[in-house]
Parts: C-alpha cells; sequence; structure tokens
C-alpha cells in the first residue's frame, strides 16, 4: 500500500496476495514499472480483487506490467486524472484494464486477453469523483476475451458478459482505434449504460461522444453470454463487433446527445439493441443495424506525465 507522492515500484513479482496485490491511495506521480502480479491456479472468486491498483491520485504511468487472476481488474486505475498504461499483460482476470471515473487517459500497446472482458472504460455514481471523460484507447491487442466471470456476487463487474473486447459505460469522450480486436465471443465492443438505480444528481448514466474508427476485426459474437445471450437468440444468434444498447433516457433524466460516432468500413456490423431505457423491457426492444448519426468529436490531447522521461 503506497500513499506518498513520487513513489516507483519497479522489477519485483507478488504472487497468491489475499487482498490486493499493490495499491496506492492519493500518490501523485507515481510509477508502476517492470511488475508481476498474478494468483496461480484456475480463475477464483476468492482471489485478490485488484493486481495493480492507483486511485485518487494524478500522473499515474503503469507500463511494462503483467497481471493474472485477478477477481475484478487486473489493472485497474480509478477516480485519477493524467493516466497512462502501456505495454503491459492482462490476462486471465474478470476486467483486464480498466479506466474508472478518470479524466485524461491514454491506453496503448497493451495486450488484453483471455480476461472476462479486455478492456472495461466505467464511470459510476457516489463516489468522490464522477463525470470520467477524455480517454484513448489505441494500438492495443484485444484478443479471446473469454474467460467466465469468476467476480464475486454484487461486484459490479460480475455483469461483465464474458466474451467482451471494450465496454464502455456512462463515460464521455472515449476514442477506440488502431486496435486489434480477435475472438472475443459476444461482442468486440459494447457501449452500455449504467442499468442500476442511482441518487446521485450529478451523475450521467449514458456514454456519449464516442468515437470508434480504424480498428481490425476478425472472429467472435458467435458465442454470446450474459444478458447478450437471449438478444443475440433474438437477432439470429450472431453479434456484429459493435454493440450499443441503446439506451438514451433514464428514470427522472433528459434525453442527452449520444454523439456515437461509429467510423468503421461498412463491411463491420453494428447492432443497436433499442432497449431505451432500464430496466429493461424485453417487449419494447426494438433492434437496428443502422449506426447513429453523428459529429465526430476531436481526440483529447495525448497525455504527459511529468516523471515519464521516455
Amino acid at each position: 500500500l503506497v500513499t506518498s507522492d513520487d513513489v516507483t515500484l519497479t522489477s519485483f513479482s507478488i504472487r497468491d496476495t489475499k487482498g490486493d496485490g499493490i495499491k496506492s491511495k492519493g500518490a501523485d506521480r507515481i510509477i508502476y514499472r517492470d511488475l508481476i502480479v498474478e494468483w496461480s491456479g484456475e480463475p477464483d472468486e476468492a482471489n485478490g480483487a485488484y493486481g495493480v491498483y492507483p486511485v485518487e491520485s494524478e500522473h499515474v504511468l503503469v507500463e511494462n506490467v503483467t497481471v493474472r487472476g485477478a477477481s475484478d481488474a487486473g489493472i485497474y486505475v480509478g477516480q485519477s486524472k493524467n493516466i497512462i498504461v502501456r505495454n503491459s499483460i492482462a490476462e486471465y482476470n474478470v476486467a483486464g484494464i480498466e479506466i474508472e471515473n478518470s479524466m485524461h487517459a491514454d491506453v496503448y500497446g497493451n495486450t488484453a486477453r483471455y480476461n472476462t472482458g479486455g478492456i472495461l472504460v466505467f464511470d459510476l455514481p457516489d463516489l468522490p469523483q464522477t463525470g470520467g471523460h477524455s480517454t484513448r484507447i489505441f494500438d492495443n491487442q484485444i484478443i479471446d476475451n473469454n474467460t467466465r466471470n469468476f467476480a464475486p456476487a454484487g461486484n459490479i463487474v460480475a455483469s461483465v458478459p464474458s466474451g467482451t473486447g471494450v465496454i464502455i459505460m456512462a463515460n464521455r469522450n472515449v476514442h477506440v482505434f488502431s486496435n486489434n480486436f480477435a475472438n472475443n465471443r459476444s461482442a468486440h465492443v459494447l457501449l452500455t449504460a449504467y442499468a442500476e438505480s442511482f441518487s446521485d444528481e450529478a451523475y450521467n448514466p449514458i456514454p456519449r461522444d464516442v468515437v470508434i474508427s480504424a480498428n481490425t476485426y476478425s472472429g467472435g459474437g458467435d458465442d454470446p453470454q450474459g444478458m447478450l445471450q437471449p438478444i443475440a437468440e433474438a437477432v439470429g444468434g450472431q453479434l456484429p463487433p459493435i454493440v450499443a444498447d441503446g439506451v438514451a433516457t433514464w428514470e427522472g433524466g433528459s434525453v442527452p446527445a449520444t454523439n456515437i460516432s461509429i467510423q468503421e468500413d461498412e463491411t463491420v456490423g453494428f447492432l443497436d439493441l433499442g432497449i431505451g431505457k432500464y430496466p429493461l423491457d424485453p417487449a419494447s426492444l426494438a433492434p437496428s443495424n443502422q449506426r447513429p448519426t453523428a459529429q465526430a468529436v476531436a481526440q483529447p490531447e495525448p497525455v504527459s506525465l511529468p516523471q515519464d522521461k521516455s
């Protein structure tokens, strides 16, 4: 546990901890470099929740880190600002890499494989910092994320369908580009609103200002899991690479401009599930293959960190 600024953690391994592997809180300009955090054996809900776990910090660098077997997220950065996660491997976790309630994150050069979900960008209510925005996910290998979901019941990632590559939930200004997606059995990219009730008046549960472009896709979508399974059966059993839940409003909330821009070749399939709002009413589903009309927002500037000398 690190609670000091200007700390570098490098060149060691941690195995089979009862709880989290390495956590830092309020530790600005921290560096996680050349580390291995792992839980041996088969995926187990008794494994620690997080492998590498910086939270409530500014200027976070995670590079050349390998995490295996976390029952929540392998590499998790939460409620932080100015983040780089690069050249790392996340495998056999529930969530491989997760950026949550954070601003200005670059996630690139990583391999997310054999997780339940590869890379997640979430925003959750009722936390000290909400309104996550400005994340770039690029030049990653996001493949074979088909491990069963072994998160403990009640955990937010317990609802992540096995076989998802990237999930964007309730976040703003997220750009997914130049990644290689392969053999994620549910969907390569899933855009979804936060589905639970909440009391946080400042919270917006809808993903918006998302741009998906210039990725490569192969395989996948042939064995959808979780909440996607019955929906896939209703549309023929196969899901395309990019799936959106189609939620545009919530109880007591206005209809936001979602502005989801799909800038892929027309051969890359898209499905809007047409859920409309949560809680889900199966009778109201109105699936559509029509891409949304949107104006692509400009990418955020690359993240620059004072401790990054590369």
